[in-house]
């Protein structure tokens, strides 16, 4: 990824948004930023390929920038493309296409980073079809290497209500300081999509970053609109992306200690999906997380030398191993 040139002017904000046949959710989701009571300085538009004519929505927007790259990039791809065109911004607003903020949410998470002490930080996130519901506060992340929305489906009203450092956000809606980014390396494009937050937000962590959950910055998600909630597409990528996360990032130590667990996790998968009609997904996805690894591994090495957070630290903002899958829904 690119190095920023100058300093960017404080508070200024570059919005992201990767689109991909969203139909009339991006005019949606753009006519929402366009409502901020602190706009963005830029806004930018990846459209990856579409075929439904949405990207439409964007082109001769004033003050949109549609890039078009002609194929398919996924979305970690496609976001790196869009903070490589934000060098004249300190921060960058990742946004999708199916996320509808409301009118003070980029305010309230630049308000929530002058604090200074968090270079990343996390939307409250409601369920579009049932805002009295939550569709995440942030994401959890556990030893065993699973991952999902915190407070995902429970009353909006009782919980997420309290401002927290949690382990990353859904880049479906979130906020990063530009340089942080830069330096982790954005998005791990081998990935296409699904994890790819989570992994961005653990190398994130390992160098010291960190995030937080910012309750008043509300958005309306209708979530996996585009790709589907329990497909075979993302159950392949986030399964076979959740093994990639792992061993990319998880410090030895905590690696010694946890990895039969992850590796229980992954092995229960397999009757737990051929249940559900999706066997040769799941068995595909592990398959292919397994002919990964020699490039995973590679980088674990880059990674875990620049690592600056001690294992415990790290610890303390994951929870548990089987005894944490009944306190939320997990993802995929």
């Amino acid at each position: 990824m690119t190095t920023p040139r100058e300093p960017a002017p404080p508070g200024s904000v570059a919005a992201v948004v990767v689109n991909w046949n969203s139909g009339g959710l991006l005019a949606r989701c753009l006519d929402a930023l366009g409502e901020q009571t602190h706009r963005p300085r830029q806004v930018v538009v990846v459209d990856n390929a579409s075929a439904d004519g949405s990207e439409a929505a964007a082109r001769g927007r004033p003050g949109v920038e549609l890039v078009e790259p002609g194929a398919n990039l996924g979305f970690a791809a496609a976001n790196n493309r869009g903070i490589e065109r934000a060098a004249g911004c300190e921060w960058v607003a990742l946004l999708n296409p199916d996320a509808f903020p409301e009118p003070g949410w980029l305010e309230s998470l630049l308000a929530a980073a002058r604090d200074g002490r968090f270079s990343f930080l996390a939307s409250r996130q409601l369920l579009a079809e049932d805002p009295t519901r939550l569709d995440g506060a942030g994401d959890v992340y556990t030893v065993a290497g699973l991952a999902w929305r915190r407070h995902h489906g429970q009353p909006a009203a009782e919980n997420g209500l309290v401002a927290e450092e949690v382990f990353s956000p859904c880049a479906a809606a979130a906020l990063y300081r530009r340089d942080a980014l830069l330096e982790a390396g954005g998005f791990d494009e081998a990935f296409f999509c699904y994890f790819e937050d989570v992994d961005l937000a653990f190398r994130l962590r390992l160098l010291g970053h960190r995030c937080l959950y910012v309750p008043g910055a509300v958005v309306h998600h209708v979530g996996s609109a585009l790709s589907g909630r329990g497909s075979a597409f993302s159950v392949y990528h986030g399964h076979r992306n959740l093994v990639w996360t792992y061993w990319k990032n998880m410090p030895g130590r905590l690696l010694a200690l946890h990895w039969p667990l992850h590796l229980a996790v992954n092995l229960a998968s397999l009757p737990w999906f051929a249940g559900r009609g999706q066997g040769r997904t799941i068995l595909r996805a592990k398959r292919d997380a397994l002919l990964g690894l020699p490039r995973v591994l590679g980088e674990r090495r880059r990674v875990q030398a620049r690592r600056r957070a001690s294992s415990a630290e790290l610890r303390r903002l994951m929870l548990g191993g089987f005894s944490a899958l009944g306190r939320e829904r997990r993802l995929g």
